[in-house]
Formats: structure tokens, C-alpha cells, sequence
């Protein structure tokens, strides 16, 4: 490998400095250690863009700053010029016209009709309750609310989530040739080991089976998909249906040699309309999956699910492996009811959202901040003051924070029970396998209008 073609090193970024308009911070040696790389600081992976640059030039084309036009000169007269599709890059003026035709940016003309914007979005007049409550900080509340809001978790826990979720051990077997492998990681093992209680639980439920599509909501780089793609080869008329709003490199589903047994959809789940999805006129069995779905993304895919069952389009199994519940936010979320029959506010459900952070990282610092006080090197004397001064241990808070999650998860739980859907929720992992290892599973009513 030459010089040039060097990855330029992470550099080291204090917890105090920032960023803006693709400088790098104070503290950053200026120079870029590799040469002829891009000099754009990329602040969301604190490092220099790796980008190789031409002949002379300091910036890569994504990152070419454009020069401001001057009284009387046309965009002809620069070399770069900001997108008027969208301002944040820039493009060479010669190639502007054929930029236009393929810009990402480009509003979509012919949707399909399975794209309707914010269909599943839920009530519009909550969207500004939620923005309203997103700067709330734990450490900036008084105590008489900290403590109030714990102590509504504890209760709602206590009486509807304590000993109620239950453990399943289910495992497919078609998943121990990968999982024999040596070469796997700890982390590529984490997610095998999950896929293989996953698929373990639909072949339980009896639905890999003839004629059923599988819709995996949130299905990334699809993983999930691929290994039940193996399922369905002996299966007629069953397939798997992809649905992701971001194109991502190297997908598992790539490599399913037959085709038939796979449809990607590029689609955000906000706009996405179950119901009319072509690929599931010729199925009579629609079952929902999806391995960690995040936060606010579960309760748009429920919603969608929902929406759909009362337009006939029925599905008859979802199985989604809940987490990050910190994103769930007011106006998207299904289960407000339940909360508003409890008396509890749009702000206090912010706060509860916060407080999940506890059952995952337990300290419910940032990670700037807990390598701030790592570099201080502070005695033991200092961290126990520290510690002290905190509102509650660090045993507490993962308790309030797993509580808080399980109570937002039955919030969901009684939104399908009032829509024909007996839902559970369980643990289909060992918690040394993943701190979120908790699955929703929800099966539909035998008494429910049939498809």
C-alpha cells in the first residue's frame, strides 16, 4: 500500500472541544498525518475524512468547500457550487445537470403506492410535545419530580410487569453449522446466537410454512432475513420481504442465490403501508419480524401492522426484539393510553424514556463525560465523593432502567390486546448473550376476520 493510500489516523478529541463546519477541534494537529487525504474533519467519528484528493487540492470532491459568489458572477465562474437540492455538499458546476437527475436529495416523484408519507406517524398535535421535552436533563430535575417519576415506575411495574415475563429456550437447528464455526468473534457469535433463538421461536409457531410472506421491519443489513430465507426453499409461495429506509453496503440477502425468495423495499416505516405491498396479493399467511427494532421504530412498524389489519391485510404473527427504548418518543408511541389512564404526562414519559439508559450503561453518563474522569485520574477518595453525590446507586438506576423499559414495552402489549392480538413479551436470550434480550410476541386472535 503507498503513502497515499494510507488510512489517516483517529485522532484523540478532549471531551470539552467541538467541532463545526468540518473544522476540526483546537487540540487537533492541523496537519493531516496521511498526504493527500482529505483535510474535512468529520465530527461524528471524531477523525479527518479518509478520502484520497487530487493533484493540489486540500479537500475531497465531497468535501470541497464552495467558494461564495461574488456581485454580477454566475455559478459558471466556480469550480464547485453548493447543490440547490441540498446545501450540505457541493458539485462540480460542468456536471451540474446530471447531478440533478441522480441526486439523493431528489424529491420523489412516482411513488409506489405502498409509500404514503407519515401514514404511520400516529397524532401530529403530539409531535411538538415531544420536541418540547427533548432537552430535559436527569441532573437538572428537582427531587420532588425525580423521585416522583421513580416512584410511578416502581408501581406500574410492581403491578402489571413483576414475574410476568417469562423465559423461552428455543434454538433452530439450522443455525449450528455457523454457530461450529472458529473464526466467528464474540460479537458476530452475539448476533448468531440470537438469529438462531429467533428463528427457533417462528419454526415453534409453526409458521414456516407454504404461501407466507415474512415482513422484517428494520431489517438492515439482513442477517435475520437470510438465514430464514434457508427455511423457506422447500416452502411454496414463501419469501421474505425487506424493509429498511437507509441502502446499505454489503447485505446478507445479497448473497440468497434465488431471488424469489427475497424483496428488498426501501421505504421509511413511517410512510410505510403494509396493505399495499404487492408481494403479499398471492400470500395468505403475513407474519412481522424483526431482530431489534429501535425505539420509536417499533411502535411505527406496530402502528403499521394495526393500520393494515383494518384494511383486511392481517398479520398473523409479530415477533420483534425490542430495544433502545431512550428513542420512543410521545407522538409516535402506541401505548399513551395506558399511560394517560395512569395520570402520567408527556414530560414524565420524556424522563421515563431517559431513565432506560440506566439498565444498559448504569452510570447514564455520556461517554465524553465518563472519559473525562477517567483522564483526571482521581484517587478513590475522589470517585466515592463523586459517587455520593449521585441521587442513586449504581445497582438503582440499572433497576429503574430495566423497569423503565419493560413498563414502556407493556404499554405496547395492551395496544395489540385491544386490537385481537395476544401479546407477551419474554426473554429469548440469556442476558450474558445481550443486555437487551427481551422479545415481543404477539399472535392473533383465532377469532379475528380471516384474509
Amino acid at each position: 500500500m503507498s503513502d497515499s493510500e494510507q488510512p489517516v489516523k483517529k485522532q484523540k478529541m478532549t471531551a470539552e472541544t467541538e467541532a463545526t463546519n468540518g473544522e476540526p477541534p483546537k487540540d487537533v494537529p492541523q496537519s493531516v498525518p496521511a498526504e493527500k487525504t482529505c483535510k474535512h474533519w468529520v465530527q461524528r467519528k471524531k477523525r479527518f475524512c479518509k478520502m484520497t484528493v487530487a493533484k493540489g487540492k486540500d479537500y475531497c470532491g465531497e468535501h470541497a468547500p464552495a467558494v461564495q459568489l461574488e456581485d454580477g458572477q454566475s455559478p459558471e465562474d466556480q469550480d464547485r457550487i453548493p447543490c440547490p437540492l441540498d446545501g450540505k455538499h457541493t458539485v462540480y458546476k460542468k456536471n451540474l445537470k446530471k447531478h440533478l437527475k441522480i441526486c439523493n436529495a431528489k424529491p420523489k416523484e412516482d411513488l409506489p403506492e405502498y409509500i404514503q408519507k407519515n401514514v404511520n406517524a400516529g397524532e401530529a398535535e403530539d409531535a411538538l410535545t415531544s420536541d418540547e421535552f427533548n432537552s430535559i436533563k436527569l441532573s437538572e430535575l428537582e427531587d420532588s419530580e425525580f423521585y416522583k417519576v421513580i416512584d410511578i415506575v416502581k408501581e406500574l411495574y410492581g403491578k402489571y410487569v413483576d414475574a410476568q415475563i417469562h423465559s423461552l429456550d428455543y434454538h433452530h437447528k439450522c443455525m449450528d453449522e455457523e454457530l461450529a464455526k472458529e473464526e466467528y468473534g464474540k460479537e458476530s457469535r452475539k448476533h448468531l446466537l440470537q438469529a438462531a433463538a429467533l428463528l427457533g421461536i417462528l419454526d415453534n409457531e409453526q409458521t414456516i410454512q407454504n404461501s407466507t410472506s415474512f415482513v422484517e421491519f428494520g431489517a438492515g443489513k439482513g442477517q435475520l432475513a437470510f438465514y430464514l430465507s434457508k427455511l423457506l426453499e422447500n416452502m411454496q409461495n414463501s419469501q421474505v420481504v425487506l424493509v429498511d429506509r437507509m441502502s446499505l453496503r454489503h447485505k446478507k440477502d445479497n448473497k440468497i442465490e434465488d431471488r424469489s425468495l427475497v424483496q428488498r423495499i426501501r421505504a421509511d416505516i413511517v410512510d410505510f403501508k403494509l396493505e399495499k405491498l404487492p408481494a403479499l396479493e398471492n400470500s395468505q399467511h403475513c407474519v412481522a419480524v424483526s431482530k431489534h427494532l429501535c425505539g420509536g421504530a417499533t411502535d411505527l412498524s406496530l402502528r403499521c401492522i394495526i393500520q393494515a389489519a383494518a384494511q383486511k391485510c392481517l398479520t398473523d404473527l409479530i415477533m420483534i426484539a425490542v430495544c433502545c427504548h431512550h428513542r420512543c418518543d410521545w407522538s409516535s408511541f402506541v401505548g399513551k393510553e395506558f399511560f394517560k389512564r395512569h395520570e402520567v404526562t408527556p414530560r414524565q414519559f420524556a424522563i421515563i424514556t431517559k431513565m432506560v439508559s440506566w439498565a444498559i450503561c448504569g452510570t447514564g453518563k455520556s461517554r465524553e463525560r465518563r472519559k473525562a474522569l477517567e483522564e483526571q485520574n482521581l484517587s478513590e477518595q475522589e470517585i466515592k465523593e463523586i459517587q455520593s453525590n449521585q441521587r442513586l446507586s449504581l445497582a438503582e438506576r440499572e433497576i429503574i432502567g430495566f423497569m423503565c423499559k419493560r413498563i414502556l414495552d407493556y404499554a405496547r402489549l395492551e395496544y395489540l390486546r385491544q386490537h385481537d392480538y395476544d401479546a407477551n413479551l419474554y426473554y429469548y436470550v440469556e442476558k450474558d448473550v445481550t443486555l437487551e434480550n427481551v422479545v415481543l410476541l404477539a399472535r392473533r386472535r383465532s377469532g379475528s376476520t380471516d384474509k
